[in-house]
């Protein structure tokens, strides 16, 4: 646990110590640690900010909820179905190969401008990871526990939902995590090319603007929400483990 602390903090000082060396004072390129500091404090007691912040926590989260209530079902359907495994496996690796930059300016056509066209494009980044880390999940379920439930006369909704979910649960949270983080990404990208009130339009108007030390903060604010997200489904995934881990010992 120290190590897991320290470790951290040790490698985040030694950054700031280079991005501290690297910057000089007065510089447009790099600002310095203590320029970026003073902007996001001056940000974030900004209630305007905060509204910008709150419309991109909304396509982010949105999207990510969206990816994962369509992924997990259709997870299920390829572990349970040969057939739709034929038929959807062919396409995972090609799907996954389509930015999500060339795929904005479609639902610019087809949607139009808002929120709702960054939320599709959010759920459609994190779809992809969530069905891939679910269906490696379900497809290592002990299948010895599997047939053991079967010989006990439980049915294949049972099965499904008190041994293959559960023992399935931390790949399926490894990819939630993983999408969750995308999809913060995708909201920015979402906004920069169809526009938006979020914190995707406040770094083009940083950007066009030659505001250095307001996209630091900005990329700063944006790490910070990705990392909490990450932070807390690892945490829950550790919690299902260790409850996993009991269930079996």
């Amino acid at each position: 646990m120290r190590r897991q602390v320290l470790a951290p903090v040790l490698l985040g000082a030694l950054l700031l110590l280079g991005w501290t060396l690297s910057a000089g004072p007065g510089s447009i390129l790099l600002p310095t640690p203590g320029t970026v500091a003073a902007r996001l404090v001056s940000d974030l007691t900004d209630p305007v900010y905060w509204g910008y912040l709150s419309f991109t926590l909304a396509e982010a989260f949105g999207g990510a909820l969206l990816g994962t209530f369509v992924a997990l079902p259709l997870a299920v359907l390829v572990h349970r179905s040969r057939w739709a495994a034929a038929a959807v496996n062919p396409f995972l690796g090609a799907t996954q190969a389509i930015p999500a930059i060339a795929l904005a300016p479609l639902l610019v056509l087809w949607l139009g401008y808002g929120l709702v066209p960054v939320i599709i494009l959010c759920a459609l980044i994190v779809f992809f990871p969530i069905l891939i880390s679910a269906v490696v999940g379900l497809r290592h379920v002990d299948a010895d526990v599997v047939d053991a439930g079967r010989i006990d006369g439980a049915s294949s909704l049972n099965l499904l939902v008190h041994v293959e979910v559960p023992m399935a649960l931390p790949s399926v949270l490894g990819g939630i995590r993983n999408g969750v983080t995308l999809a913060v990404t995708g909201a920015i990208v979402g906004e920069m090319v169809m526009g938006g009130s979020g914190l995707g339009t406040v770094l083009t108007v940083q950007r066009e603007s030659v505001d250095t030390a307001g996209m630091v903060a900005t990329i700063i604010v944006l790490c910070v929400i990705a990392s909490a997200a990450y932070a807390a489904i690892h945490l829950w995934e550790r919690h299902s483990r260790i409850i996993d881990s009991l269930q079996h010992s």
